[in-house]
């Protein structure tokens, strides 16, 4: 997954405002917000040139279309939907986009779903872990699972950064450090319990960062949680290797070596949180991480030049 943040979209998120946006959209108005434009496109193309990426898939990270008013959500939604549009109608083959939801408004959602797939060409959907401090895997939510499962399309998570909603991540000032990953964790753990893969099996799950901590949960998971969870169809382990984990880990071996090992490298697909990562290393390392690694040379071509194209449907 990569990022780009349309200065007008960014302008409606401050225009709404307030208590209209989710607690974990808040600090938007609190801080510098970066402003992505068309001039600053060469610059990014060749980025992608030198790291050998043929597309980035576009969301808008942890400051998605969410209001409290229809209306506001509605208009952020088709807002960001039509710049990543118009993106790649300019740009065909290096850019695509997963289609923004206006949440928590269900029957709007579906309606910008079934646009950003059939009109404006999208490659799949984009939703948070939670919305509104609550989990997207709860039942409010099953209709756009059930709709997404009818079109069996991608579905793509990402942290709002609400540090899990917890004093602990956030007081302690770990959100985005920390409370990230735990978010990733939070949406499988919460898929699992609520058998979500089993109901909806034709959507192709991804989740960000290797998974947060599952990769290292595994083994406790399956001794314990059927404890809480006695009726799950299948042990946790078998459900987590269901879902596609994108590489972002900040050039971590350990994290690479222990997903890898966790999941499998058909799992793994090619993802750079681009350009959150560009603070703290190259464009080209976020994916030369993998040549650095131990594992096999034909698991890291099916992680950077294979995975990802199967699971959006893409030629490879």
């Amino acid at each position: 997954h990569a990022h780009y943040f349309p200065k007008p979209y960014n302008d409606a998120l401050l225009r709404i405002g307030g208590r209209s946006l989710p607690e974990a959209a808040r600090s938007l108005t609190a801080r510098t917000i970066r402003n992505d434009d068309p001039s600053g496109l060469p610059a990014r193309l060749q980025q992608m040139d030198d790291a050998g990426v043929q597309m980035q898939i576009l969301s808008p990270a942890a400051s998605p279309p969410y209001a409290e008013k229809e209306a506001d959500a509605v208009a952020a939604a088709r807002l960001v939907n039509d710049a990543y549009a118009e993106l790649a109608r300019k740009h065909p083959g290096r850019f695509n986009a997963v289609v923004s939801l206006p949440l928590p408004h269900i029957d709007a959602s579906l309606r910008e779903m079934e646009r950003g797939l059939d009109q404006l060409g999208m490659l799949g959907v984009s939703m948070t872990c939670s919305c509104f401090d609550r989990s997207t895997a709860e039942a409010e939510f099953e209709p756009l699972y059930q709709e997404m499962n009818r079109r069996r399309t991608v579905l793509n998570y990402h942290p709002i950064q609400n540090g899990i909603c917890s004093p602990m991540i956030n007081d302690y000032g770990f959100t985005v450090s920390v409370g990230a990953s735990l978010e990733d964790a939070a949406i499988v753990l919460h898929l699992i319990a609520r058998r979500i893969p089993e109901r909806f099996p034709n959507i192709r799950y991804v989740v960000p960062h290797l998974g947060g901590i599952i990769p290292m949960l595994l083994q406790r998971l399956d001794n314990q949680a059927p404890r809480q969870h006695p009726n799950l169809p299948e042990r946790p382990s078998v459900t987590a290797r269901r879902f596609y984990y994108d590489i972002v880990a900040h050039g971590s071996q350990a994290a690479l070596l222990c997903a890898w090992k966790a999941f499998g490298a058909d799992h793994l697909v090619a993802g750079s949180d681009y350009p959150v990562l560009l603070a703290f290393e190259t464009y080209r390392q976020n994916f030369h991480y993998l040549h650095e690694s131990i594992l096999p040379a034909e698991d890291v071509e099916k992680i950077l030049h294979h995975n990802a194209q199967i699971v959006l449907g893409l030629e490879h």
